[in-house]
């Protein structure tokens, strides 16, 4: 997730990716799931439905930000 978040511009840590994570499940927005890998707890987690219409509203939002700022 950090790789990709870079790849977009984005520099965070860890220390800063994982307390927002924990939010968003607290929040409801996310579920986690852990596997072991290779030996290793992995941590995997998964949009919920209001997850999913946060993000909708979000994505809304933004293009109506978009527009008014290239209009």
């Amino acid at each position: 997730m950090l790789e990709e978040l870079r790849e977009h511009g984005y520099n965070i840590s860890f220390g800063t990716l994982y307390p927002i994570l924990h939010s968003m499940e607290s929040d409801g927005l996310l579920t986690r799931e852990d596997r072991n890998v290779e030996g290793k707890i992995r941590k995997y987690y998964t949009t919920t439905e209001k997850g999913e219409r946060v993000l909708n509203e979000a994505r809304k939002k933004a293009y109506e930000l978009f527009k008014e700022i290239k209009d």
